[in-house]
């Protein structure tokens, strides 16, 4: 969101070194290590984010009820809200805190500061409420750009006070960034953040990486789909699927990508390798699409809401990353549990909330649990055993292809290729598919190859996503594929980036179309 508010959502995989013989601290290692084995069995998650500008907040104990209805057991607190993390002790929820921008102002300058501002909103709440994650500041290096040089310092004040409290294992310390720290997002592959942020990035990455944490992102596709004023698709930013012929291939890695989700987490790990850095993975503290509008914003619909998502909910728990990372989960944390009405205009910016303060959805919400695997009450949409290979074959390029699925974890080397067979890469495309479109229509049928299961056929680091079978059955089949997958070398380039440059992207309908991207868009 483009406003001085939004602070939203986290979370992660640890790796950490441990002197055993410091007994003391077994407590917070054997609490690290649950959390570890809990994240691998479970997945990738789906979080919230709870903003307090809302006219008839209710209390903190009914906002707990409300997200354990909707199965949210991750949420993301702009700050430190005393009741709300009153409300969440001796549950399950993890709950990310967040020090606001006015704070990290007074933190960055005064290691005492931090060490009182860690006490009283964190030791003082642990180990009964369950806080993983301290969110500093939302987007200072584009939203306060004077209080970058106190940042880093901020972070590392913090940190070293969790140090003094020995919860500097169990909870993470970054700072949520808008994609506007990186100057040219297209290709991907190429993309770097603004030099002139350089020094502040490389030592923000300095800091992550020494202390095991993640870059915390804040992924808007509603926010780069009205500045690209309609020249891409609306079903790209809605991760909808995209005809092969209008698909988007960066054009040198000839990495294809389905959504503008997906290009965007890219362009931010290609901008995290072009300073030398690997191993941080991005945690999506912020993600979200507005259900009402004003006159000139005809895209906050509750209809683009609910497909945005219910998608987004959807591609996250499938637990694979973006093309570039296939194997690296995207927690997201959805923006936001309630509309928070007392924020300035534009309209749009008042009707984010995904529940009402009564506590009835908005819209149409996909269940959490139901897609997540080894519920006997899962299905997942395989190849059939014996189908014949030919229809195969088709099924899985037009899966791949116009039916939208993200075929990434069965190209050689990911986590899916092997066994390397026909029935096992149909298998994985026709149930990304089924999953991602059952709701809106896709059936698991593929002229007859396909068939729905219990059996959860996951593998190792190949995870299938599975969900409750709305229908009973198997339905009817999509068209009948008759068109292949593979390179092209008409390459349609992704959006990666909230504020676009049109000159990086082309389709490949009409040359028309390929000359409105020469326009530089601000």
């Amino acid at each position: 969101m483009k406003d001085d508010r939004k602070e939203r959502r986290v979370i992660f995989e640890v790796d950490v070194s441990v002197n055993w013989r410091m007994h003391e601290k077994w407590p917070a290692v054997l609490f690290l290590l649950t959390s570890v084995m809990t994240f691998h069995v479970r997945g990738a998650f789906v979080g919230i984010n709870i903003g307090t500008h809302v006219s008839s907040l209710p209390p903190a104990s009914d906002v707990v009820s409300m997200l354990k209805q909707y199965e949210f057991t991750h949420v993301r607190l702009y700050d430190a809200n005393a009741q709300l993390l009153k409300a969440f002790a001796n549950s399950s929820t993890e709950v990310m805190v967040g020090v606001t921008n006015e704070e990290v102002l007074k933190i960055g300058k005064s290691p005492s500061a931090a060490a009182a501002w860690v006490n009283k909103n964190v030791v003082l709440y642990t180990p009964a409420t369950n806080i993983t994650a301290i969110a500093v500041g939302s987007e200072v290096l584009t939203s306060i750009p004077n209080a970058a040089r106190v940042l880093i310092r901020a972070m590392k004040y913090l940190h070293k006070a969790l140090v003094a409290a020995n919860l500097n294992l169990q909870i993470k310390v970054s700072t949520p960034q808008s994609m506007d720290v990186i100057l040219t997002s297209f290709p991907p592959s190429t993309a770097t953040f603004n030099s002139s942020l350089n020094s502040t990035i490389y030592q923000l990455l300095q800091f992550l990486k020494k202390t095991n944490s993640y870059y915390m992102l804040n992924v808007y596709p509603y926010h780069g789909y009205i500045k690209g004023n309609g020249n891409f698709p609306l079903d790209y930013a809605l991760f909808q699927p995209l005809s092969i012929n209008r698909q988007i291939v960066d054009p040198n890695t000839l990495l294809h990508y389905n959504n503008m989700f997906d290009a965007m987490l890219d362009a931010t790990y290609h901008s995290i390798k072009a300073l030398n850095f690997s191993d941080i993975p991005i945690v999506v503290t912020e993600s979200g699409w507005p259900w009402s509008d004003g006159a000139d914003e005809p895209y906050a619909t509750k209809q683009n809401a609910e497909i945005y998502v219910n998608n987004l909910i959807s591609r996250v728990l499938n637990g694979s990353g973006p093309p570039s990372e296939p194997t690296k989960p995207v927690n997201t944390y959805i923006y936001e549990l309630f509309s928070e009405d007392q924020k300035p205009e534009p309209m749009s910016q008042k009707n984010w909330g995904v529940l009402s303060t009564k506590g009835s959805a908005i819209y149409r919400l996909s269940s959490l649990s139901s897609r997540v695997a080894g519920s006997s009450s899962v299905v997942y949409c395989v190849a059939k055993d014996g189908a014949d290979p030919g229809k195969l074959q088709n099924g899985l390029n037009w899966a791949c292809g116009q039916g939208g699925a993200n075929c990434s974890a069965i190209q050689p080397g990911q986590p899916c290729f092997l066994p390397d067979n026909i029935v096992n890469h149909a298998s994985y495309a026709y149930n990304d598919y089924y999953q991602k479109m059952q709701l809106n229509g896709g059936t698991c049928n593929f002229d007859g190859t396909a068939t729905l299961t219990n059996t959860n056929p996951s593998r190792g680091s190949c995870v299938y996503t599975g969900s409750v079978n709305p229908s009973g059955g198997n339905g009817a089949s999509p068209p009948t594929p008759s068109l292949t997958l593979g390179p092209s070398s008409d390459f349609l380039p992704p959006s990666s980036s909230s504020k676009l440059d049109a000159r990086q992207f082309h389709f490949l309908s009409s040359p028309m179309l390929l000359s409105a991207f020469f326009l530089l868009l601000t």
